[in-house]
């Protein structure tokens, strides 16, 4: 499949084969969820979209510098405060609901 091709699919199909719905949609396609021929939902990554390696990605790069070289990379001084930006901006506020 192409990167960004959209798929049209009925709610039918997208619950036969969920799924494979989902591997489109994790491979940057577009998935239109049709009832009766009419758009009602569109299923697309929002992952894609964002830059950046994994953290996993990132001590493996540092991990194979310092068996390269011998030292270990030296982060700068800003380091710490953009890694607690990243966890800020990801983390979900938990509001637990109001009982009666």
């Amino acid at each position: 499949m192409e990167a960004m091709a959209t798929v049209h699919m009925s709610e039918a199909e997208v619950a036969r084969d969920l799924h494979a719905v989902l591997a489109k949609v994790q491979q940057g396609g577009e998935v239109v969820i049709e009832q009766d021929h009419r758009p009602i939902a569109v299923l697309k990554s929002s992952v894609a979209a964002r830059p950046g390696r994994k953290l996993s990605e990132c001590i493996a790069m540092a991990k194979a510098y310092e068996a390269k070289l011998g030292d270990a990379p030296i982060p700068d001084e800003d380091f710490a405060k953009d890694v607690q930006a990243g966890i800020d901006s990801r983390r979900d506020s938990f509001e637990p609901p109001a009982w009666d």
